[in-house]
């Protein structure tokens, strides 16, 4: 999947207006989910995915991931856009369902097996939510 498809994917899935409320939404989220993987997992996950998303990924990679849950994630991704908690639960789904579709299964598999599954949800995995 190249970059604008990518975006293509979020806008529909989100329902924003541009591509530029996508790439902003998607900065966010991948920022935030960065943050709460290991770092090896950034870097598996962003070979995975168009330039700019993965330089997103390493570019917020942490020293060790942070173990938050999905409440502070939204918080996160709120704080980041300028958005309510609830707003950025949508976004963050949006975001992360395009991503489920960009990635290998192998990798999405690698990926929710570092969250709790309260996280599948976003994936538009909810069978995978325990």
């Amino acid at each position: 999947m190249q970059y604008h498809e990518y975006l293509a994917r979020v806008r529909e899935l989100g329902e924003y207006r541009s591509q530029e409320e996508a790439a902003k939404v998607t900065e966010a989220v991948l920022r935030v989910l960065a943050q709460r993987i290991s770092p090896g997992e950034v870097d598996d996950l962003a070979s995975q995915l168009p330039g700019p998303l993965g330089q997103t990924l390493t570019a917020a990679k942490p020293e060790q991931a942070d173990s938050f849950g999905i409440d502070e994630f939204y918080r996160r991704v709120a704080e980041r856009i300028g958005a309510r908690p609830r707003t950025a639960e949508w976004d963050a789904s949006a975001v992360l369902t395009a991503l489920a579709d960009a990635i290998s299964g192998g990798e999405l598999n690698q990926l929710l097996s570092q969250l709790p599954s309260g996280y599948a949800v976003l994936f538009g995995k909810a069978d995978l939510a325990g």
